[in-house]
């Protein structure tokens, strides 16, 4: 179990609903008395929260039962999106995650400008020889130049606007998982 994602201790993740009716194992409860150890010892429980909750964690059978003892002592937020993708726990997980999408959008930019370019200028050069041997015409290349490095310079000029947009798509993705969450988990939290 690492300290960064409490949940991966566990055999199957408990917070989804797939695994909810699922039955817990001995290593699973084990997990739980491990969490409520490392609660206790950070003073986050008392002795009879401790007590308390262990006994419930001794006698848990399904997984759709542990998210309610951690609730208060882990993140309980899902890791995952419906589509598998990551939603980051915290602000900084958000901006290293906003940072790495404009990374892979500026990269893109940049390929979207160099290939047309080159297989447009290809494409022009071998069309330009005639019989007469090599007879340019209107460069029209140049347009397809001229519209990809518009979104080449939009990307790269505004790289903190984008950065900021990719962080507000992040924590929408995130309050979305939260809510489809919210639904999933027993009355209480």
């Amino acid at each position: 179990m690492s300290n960064d994602d409490p949940w991966s201790g566990f055999s199957l993740d408990p917070r989804l609903p797939q695994h909810a009716v699922l039955r817990a194992s001995d290593t699973d409860r084990s997990v739980v008395q491990q969490l409520l150890g490392q609660a206790y010892a950070d003073g986050r429980l008392d002795r009879d929260e401790l007590d308390e909750r262990s006994a419930a964690a001794d006698a848990l059978k399904t997984y759709g039962e542990i998210p309610a003892l951690v609730v208060d002592l882990v993140p309980v937020t899902l890791t995952t999106t419906g589509s598998g993708l990551p939603v980051p726990l915290n602000q900084a997980d958000v901006r290293r995650e906003a940072e790495r999408r404009y990374a892979a959008e500026r990269r893109s930019a940049v390929l979207g400008f160099i290939g047309p370019t080159l297989i447009c200028w290809a494409i022009w050069v071998a069309t330009s020889f005639g019989s007469g041997g090599f007879d340019p015409y209107f460069p029209w290349p140049l347009i397809v130049m001229a519209v990809t490095l518009v979104n080449l310079l939009r990307t790269a000029v505004g790289s903190r606007e984008r950065i900021e947009e990719h962080v507000r798509r992040i924590e929408r993705q995130r309050a979305k998982a939260l809510k489809r969450q919210r639904k999933i988990l027993p009355p209480g939290f």
